[in-house]
This record gives C-alpha cells, structure tokens and sequence, in this order.
C-alpha cells in the first residue's frame, strides 16, 4: 500500500524532510490505522505493523494531546524480526485533531481522530434526534480544525426527515446537513462524494446511531460487525475500537465507539464562536461589551429571544458550552485561574459587605 493511498500529501513531504536527521535516519513513516485497548497498528508503505511509543517519546510528550492517536502520521522504527513490536519516535505535524474530555473526568482528555478532513456528526432519527447535541458536537468539530458534516441517519424511519433537515440547517448555518438511510442507500453517495481519493472523514456520534452499518455501506462489504437498536432507542456499544478504512474510490473514513458524552477538552474559543455565529451576531448589538445575555439593560440577545428570533434553548445551551470551555481553560491556565479566584473573591467580598450593610440597616 502506497502512502498516497493513506492521505500523504505534499505538506507531509516537508514534515518529513524536517523531522528526520541523520541519527534517524532508519525511520520510516506511516500512519496509525487502527487503535485497541492502548495498541496501535501502523501502516507503512511496506507493511503494518504493531507499534508502541519509544520511551524518548513518552518522555517528551506534554500531556496525552502529544501522543499518537488513530489517523496520525508517525516515524517508526521497524522490528527487527517481523513479528515484532515497531517503535514510534515521533509523531508528524498535524493538520487536524478531534478530541473530548474523557467522560466521568473534569480534567483528562481523550484524542478521537487526527488528520481528519471532515468530521461527520451523525445522529439517528429514531428518537437520537437531540438539537442541543448537534451544537455541542459542532463546537467540538470546528474546534478540532476540521469541516463538520451533519448526518441524519435512519432517514427511512422517520416521516419528517426533510423538516429535521431544515431545522439542523437553522442552527448550523453554511453546514451541510443530510438525511441518509444505510439500509436504502438514501444519501450514502453523497456522503462518499465528500471524501475524495486522499481525503479523510470520521463518523462520530452516539451508540445506535449507524455509524458502522453506515460505514459498510461506504466499504460495499460488511466489514464490521451491527448490532440492532435495544429497547427505547438505547443504542448498544458494537465497535470496540478505533479503525480507519480506505474506501474503494479512494477516500478514507475513520469509526470508532459509540459516545455519549462529548465534553469539550481544551481552550479553543474558534469552534463555539463557529458554532454559534448567528448568536454572536447578534451579540454585537448588546449595550455591553461584557454583556452576560442574563438581565443586563440593551441585551440584544434577550431581545431576540423575546420577538421569536432565537430560542431560549439555543441561548441556554451557548451560555452552557461557554461556561464549561471557561472551566476547561482554567484546568490548562495558571493565568486564567489566578484571574478566575480574583473574580471570586471581589464577588464573595461584595456579597460579604451586602450582608453587613444590610444587617446594619436593620
């Protein structure tokens, strides 16, 4: 298999020619294809090969953001014997990476895809469908550097595809949004029209949702294995792993498990900002520049959400995103915490001098 076939491209040309010194040069690259249970498969122009991150590069990285993930272009060392493990020494710039806060935890991170082109946020019509998800999901994948791409799945389940369509476009504006259905074929070559020869997506969304299924269809073959849907729409965890494919014309495509959470990980502010510009937009008109969209005199945001012009769910769920990429910027800021605690105290203070002010009146 070519490195062409798996995505290189000219821009990797120039990584390598600076990542690779005389002392390495015995490295060869290739890129991670498969990831289970903390193994990675490597696929080189020659071969593929079990590989696990050499000590140095263990040593140097800085947080598990540092370390490779599925999609990731890597030098490596071959095994010496071929049935042995290959040593990863460095992980190649990269364009894109799509990650979350690991679920149950406030501060550990989790890397879902790298190098991907365009993330495919997919969610299911037989009662998936969750608007507030969409928006996180988008926060999260204009944050990773890559196009996000809505996917209703299931289309053929459900009466009022077209409507859902129209109203995920209303709270992704410039997204592309389509109904698919992988038993019907509904949309799948539309979907595969988007990852051209080279090209990389990755399918991300819950459990049930039909990313596998979804994912044969693409691969006209059934590579992986699909469960059915379980009692009230529960989705059951098929995928164990972490796989990336190329498809018979070329393009690639990434799945993965099922996720129910999508926390944001990170401090990037790009994707909220992308994900909600029309709110943003509005935001402009606020009397304030500080304005918190609450109960501030010449909100332009409440305005709108009183004459119909935005809800008050999108408005909720922008304040909560916010809150929460606060926190996440804190976790990875001295600075930010510093200036957090100073907030809180002046505030605690001021509730402190209220209190006695008040009992003094009485």
């Amino acid at each position: 298999m070519s490195l062409e076939t798996l995505g290189w491209g000219p821009d990797l040309d120039l990584a390598l020619s600076n990542a690779v010194s005389p002392s390495s040069s015995s490295l060869v690259p290739g890129r991670v294809v498969r990831q289970q249970r903390g193994l990675l498969t490597v696929q080189t122009a020659g071969a593929a090969f079990l590989a696990r991150a050499a000590g140095r590069l263990l040593h140097q990285a800085q947080g598990a953001e540092a370390l490779p993930t599925v999609g990731d272009w890597v030098l490596l060392q071959p095994p010496a014997s071929g049935d042995g493990e290959a040593l990863m020494h460095a992980v190649l710039p990269r364009r894109s990476l799509l990650k979350r806060r690991e679920a149950g935890s406030e501060h550990d991170g989790q890397l879902i895809a790298a190098n991907v082109d365009v993330v495919f946020l997919v969610m299911g019509l037989d009662g998936n469908f969750n608007p507030r998800r969409i928006e996180r999901a988008l926060t999260l994948a204009w944050n990773s550097g890559a196009t996000p791409v809505v996917l209703l799945s299931k289309a053929d389940l459900a009466e009022d595809a077209a409507e859902r369509v129209l109203e995920v476009e209303a709270l992704a504006p410039g997204v592309d949004v389509l109904a698919v259905s992988a038993r019907t074929g509904l949309g799948v070559e539309d979907v595969r029209a988007r990852l051209p020869p080279g090209r990389t997506g990755v399918l991300l969304g819950s459990s049930g949702v039909g990313k596998s299924t979804l994912a044969n269809r693409l691969l006209d073959a059934a590579r992986l294995v699909t469960q059915p849907v379980g009692p009230e729409d529960k989705g059951r965890h098929t995928t164990t792993h972490r796989e990336l494919f190329v498809l018979e014309h070329g393009g690639l495509v990434i799945d993965g498990p099922g996720m129910r959470e999508l926390g944001l990980w990170g401090d990037e502010a790009e994707g909220l900002a992308t994900a909600f510009a029309d709110l943003l937009a509005l935001a402009t008109g606020c009397r304030f520049s500080d304005c918190g969209h609450q109960n501030e005199p010449g909100c332009a945001v409440r305005a709108a959400v009183e004459d119909g012009t935005l809800s008050e769910e999108r408005r909720a769920s922008f304040e909560k995103l916010q809150r929460e990429q606060a926190f996440q910027h804190r976790q990875t800021d001295a600075a930010a915490q510093r200036a957090h605690k100073r907030v809180e105290r002046a505030r605690s203070n001021q509730g402190w001098a209220l209190t006695r002010s008040k009992r003094r009146g009485e």
